[in-house]
């Protein structure tokens, strides 16, 4: 029984967030021959100035560029 828990920053849009599920849901199906019904996706969206790397926070490279 996968259970795939995604975070990504805040800004896509439904359709691309509909798309990674969708993407990561036939991944798990066809490497792990789990079911559909017991393949769990969890997307997290993150807003950017709560997500840092490198001491850099996305909303902070942004502004930066």
């Amino acid at each position: 029984m996968p259970l795939i828990d995604i975070s990504i920053a805040r800004g896509r849009t439904p359709e691309q967030l509909r798309a990674l599920i969708a993407g990561v849901h036939e991944a798990a199906a066809s490497t792990t021959g789990a079911a559909d019904e017991n393949i769990t996706v969890i997307v997290r969206e993150v807003e950017k100035d709560l997500w840092s790397r490198t001491n850099t926070t996305i909303a902070e490279r942004e502004e930066a560029n």
